[in-house]
């Protein structure tokens, strides 16, 4: 019975350790499995990292050299030489994790063609802009259609590496799941086996427990290597490069509007004091060049009301007074030639919109309308109620359901095609000849409709017209009183200083700061100067008398708002007047001015400043 009893015990062991090898097998082949998988997803993250890389670059190339372009500054080009030395590498190390991948090598080798033929584009731009060459328009609209076509190509290639990630991380799922499962009957084959010969496999039992011990190690690399998968993915998340074009946008309005402030000051100031005293031909040459000056003011503003970046004064505005008030500019501005038609509806709800830059839109597409009948025709100004349900909303992103005020603009002229419609927003898009339009004001409208919590909708058949439909929040109180958006006036006794009159004006730019004080000394107001707010702060505790602060917002170290903070707290009283050519978020939140806050956009003429200045002094203002 012994030996019958040792002979189930030996077969009984020798099937337990049998049993046993096949499970640590199993885990050891599931565990270089799980390696190769892990091995893979790396290889995966590294494709996309190095994708999104390539991407950038190209971005990064493209806005130095459209910096450089619009500022002729060598410093744009910083970030297109980096551009340019590193994609090589990128695509060459690209090439060598995709080589076992042809249709992504496919994809590659057309990407890196584009790559190279827009790099080509972009050193011959700026070759030609060096020798004096116009900046070519079309060729920066054509630019974005190659990198739209470099976008989409990139964003196929993730698309496929996400679909190989997801693949793989299942297959890794897969692969931990049954290494737990042989780690598990290896426990439990090594406790039958503990079990049913503790007497008679002693040092079997040793090999077993060593086996275990190994499978513990095997476990804990396991381990490891799942977590520098996972700190892998974490920084894959993390790179993202916010190269946003509004951002790009106001750094260049700020840099556009403080030269202009200077060359519009500049000029005014001039033609004022040489008005009556030199030959007619040269007050002619100085109004020619402010009028070029405002033209491109009205530019710098058309960008920074399509990135949304433009200072909002909002106010609840009865909108039927407001286009009712712009009858006699639509007739002088479209001409005699169209039959322009107003509808206003009954009991129109109130909406809180800034009244100058509604009517600034709804000039914008009175002129587009008119333009686009150059035979005559009808143009038909329309307000309405109108609510937006949650299936609208649904269908178009951005749009929040609820009540609207809606300004409809419609004209008998040509009409759109879908493809026009769907690009009609896009900056610096236009369909008319050259010199005839900048393909900004569609755009402009749209970013202002946008930043007011608004929806703008296009509607139009070829050959039968085009309705453009603003919808505006409705406002859930009184509106003003005024009738619309003129701006207040002043008799031009009353813009000159009273009574001696003290201005502190505060300025980083010394060009500006000149302009400014020759402006303000010009008017009779007797000026102090600051290059900065640390200044402005000594000659506030030294000047016993300050009527005005007139102050730049953006500035280093210290930023208008926070030396107006301090200046308030010694002198409560003190009137305060805000200028600046790109606002940031220090008077502006949200698109909006803040409550109490006076701002004079850079550039200004004399009498804007001695408007707003006199508006300022003579206000009960609370800052």
């Amino acid at each position: 019975m012994l030996t019958v009893r040792n002979d189930r015990s030996i077969r009984a062991l020798v099937a337990g350790f049998v049993l046993l090898a096949l499970a640590i097998g199993g885990s050891i082949w599931f565990s270089v499995q799980q390696h190769k998988s892990v091995q893979a997803i790396t290889q995966t993250l590294e494709v996309q990292s190095r994708l999104a890389g390539i991407l950038s670059r190209l971005q990064d190339a493209e806005t130095g050299q459209r910096g450089y372009l619009l500022t002729g500054r060598r410093e744009f080009l910083g970030p297109y030489d980096l551009a340019i030395k590193n994609l090589p590498p990128e695509f060459a190390a690209l090439e060598k994790l995709l080589a076992n991948n042809p249709a992504q090598s496919d994809r590659l080798h057309r990407l890196r063609e584009i790559s190279a033929g827009r790099q080509a584009y972009l050193r011959l731009a700026i070759a030609k802009f060096e020798m004096g060459a116009p900046i070519d328009i079309l060729e920066l609209q054509r630019g974005k259609q190659t990198m739209d076509h470099a976008r989409r190509l990139i964003s196929d290639m993730r698309a496929h590496e996400q679909q190989l990630l997801r693949k793989r991380e299942a297959s890794s799922r897969v692969q931990r799941i049954c290494i737990g499962l042989a780690l598990a009957l290896s426990g439990l084959t090594v406790m039958v086996l503990g079990m049913f010969a503790v007497r008679h496999a002693r040092a079997r039992l040793t090999e077993a427990v060593t086996a275990g011990s190994a499978l513990a190690r095997s476990n804990a690399q396991l381990r490891e290597e799942a977590q520098s998968r996972s700190l892998v993915e974490a920084q894959l998340r993390q790179v993202q490069k916010m190269e946003a074009v509004g951002q790009l946008t106001g750094g260049i309005a700020h840099d556009f509007n403080n030269m202009l402030a200077v060359i519009v000051g500049s000029l005014d100031i001039a033609r004022r004091r040489l008005g009556g005293t030199i030959d007619k031909r040269i007050v002619q040459n100085i109004e020619n060049a402010l009028e070029g000056a405002h033209r491109a003011t009205q530019l710098t503003s058309h960008l920074l009301a399509f990135s949304r970046q433009q200072p909002l004064e909002p106010r609840a505005i009865d909108t039927n007074k407001l286009v009712g008030g712009m009858s006699e500019l639509l007739r002088r501005t479209i001409g005699e030639s169209l039959q322009i038609e107003t509808v206003l509806a009954g009991g129109l709800w109130p909406s809180f919109v800034d009244p100058n830059q509604l009517e600034n839109a709804i000039l914008n597409l009175c002129v587009n309308a008119r333009d686009a009948m150059p035979d005559g025709g009808k143009l038909t100004i329309e307000t309405s109620n109108a609510h937006l349900d949650d299936a609208y909303a649904a269908a178009h992103q951005e749009v929040v359901a609820g009540q609207y005020v809606v300004i409809a603009v419609t004209d008998t002229g040509m009409g759109m095609s879908r493809e026009l419609i769907e690009r009609a927003f896009e900056p610096f898009f236009t369909t008319k000849e050259v010199g005839r339009g900048t393909g900004l004001g569609l755009s402009q409208v749209f970013g202002f409709i946008k930043q007011s919590k608004g929806h703008v909708k296009i509607y139009s058949e070829v050959s039968e017209g085009t309705t453009v439909k603003l919808y505006l929040p409705r406002h859930m109180g009184p509106h003003d009183v005024a009738t619309g958006p003129s701006e207040i006036s002043f008799a031009d006794d009353l813009l000159a200083a009273r009574d001696g009159e003290i201005v502190l004006v505060v300025e980083d730019e010394d060009r500006v700061r000149n302009v400014s004080v020759d402006g303000l000394r010009d008017l009779g107001y007797t000026v102090v100067q600051a290059a900065d707010a640390a200044e402005a702060l000594a000659v506030l505790a030294n000047q016993p008398r300050v009527d005005l602060l007139f102050t730049d917002v953006v500035m280093p170290e210290m930023n208008g708002r926070k030396l107006v903070d301090h200046a308030l707290i010694a002198r409560p009283d003190l009137k305060v007047l805000y200028t600046t050519g790109y606002t940031r978020n220090a008077i502006v939140h949200n698109g909006m001015l803040d409550p109490g806050v006076a701002l004079l956009s850079k550039p200004f003429t004399l009498t804007q400043l001695a408007r707003k200045v006199r508006q300022v002094l003579d206000s009960d203002q609370a800052t």
